[in-house]
């Protein structure tokens, strides 16, 4: 079993899948891909899914957080859900990947926008509509938005090591991408200045690490999966009213969203599983979350 992880440098949610990684002392092939389409050596894989991280496990492709994140969770070492949280840690992964995020991109790329290139701002303004000018427009109210939930936050891990007490997991790496990427944009920070339990907390979470990534390109990314045979097992909710087989499309909610195309092979609340047929990359089950997004006869 080879994990690829297809990711850039300053992806917020590659950070929380690096730090689940580090978490599981995985061994991991790290590609770099571009930070906005097109992205021409990873299209084969996911078929034009958008965001960033994807997650390769041979021929099995993960687009999405959560759903990469489950097929960490299957790999030996540490769980992502400790006890006493358990899987109640999704729900506040949910919170930081949702409200809190935009308040924190807001907050974190408002006093540099102006030095973002104009092409990243028109791939996010196709995929999320968000443009330079409402970055800026929207900079005072981010701010306190996000001071705001950094605020909870602190109070959350007051008397405790990680959010749900002793021990570490996906909630934690989702809540401190916040924080990360506010670093990352603006090292200094003092926006996190004040918040004492937040800083010690940063650097419990950092010192987790990232695993063990070799370096490696796209070409091998493809070739591995050619090389492989994905998990084409079929299961489908009997109420969907879809079928096994049947030409289905997915995409994410969000307003310039890819659609995916593929024949379904699993769908349930947690899950969908599509097969692609792609001369570069062969035959790959490209999986997705069942929350957020939106599945379709092709």
């Amino acid at each position: 079993m080879t994990i690829v992880l297809h990711h850039y440098e300053t992806s917020p949610f590659s950070e929380v899948l690096r730090l689940a990684l580090g978490l599981k002392n995985a061994d991991y092939w790290s590609v770099i891909i571009p930070n906005i389409a097109p992205k021409p050596l990873l299209t084969p894989l996911t078929g034009g899914y958008r965001k960033t991280p994807v997650l390769q496990i041979d021929a099995d492709i993960y687009c999405d957080t959560w759903i990469a994140a489950q097929a960490i969770e299957a790999l030996p070492g540490p769980t992502l859900y400790p006890e006493p949280l358990g899987r109640a840690g999704d729900f506040i992964a949910a919170m930081a990947g949702g409200p809190m995020f935009f308040a924190a991109v807001g907050a974190a790329m408002a006093p540099i926008a102006d030095k973002i290139p104009d092409a990243f701002w028109a791939d996010r303004a196709a995929l999320f509509g968000l443009s330079r000018d409402l970055v800026k427009a929207r900079a005072p109210h981010s701010r306190a938005q996000f001071t705001a939930g950094i605020a909870r936050l602190d109070d959350s891990l007051a008397g405790r090591d990680f959010i749900g007490g002793n021990t570490p997991g996906y909630a934690d790496f989702a809540l401190y991408m916040l924080a990360w990427f506010q670093r990352r944009f603006n090292p200094a920070a003092p926006i996190l200045d004040p918040y004492a339990n937040v800083n010690a907390w940063e650097a419990r979470v950092k010192a987790i690490g990232h695993g063990n990534p070799h370096m490696s390109d796209a070409q091998d990314a493809l070739a591995l999966a050619h090389g492989a045979t994905p998990d084409l097992s079929e299961a489908i909710d009997a109420a969907s009213g879809f079928r096994a087989g049947q030409p289905v499309t997915v995409a994410t909610e969000d307003p310039g969203a890819d659609k995916v195309e593929g024949k379904l092979l699993r769908l349930s609340d947690r899950e969908i599983v599509i097969r692609r047929d792609d001369p570069d990359a062969g035959t790959v089950a490209v999986h997705f979350p069942r929350l957020g997004q939106v599945l379709r006869p092709a």
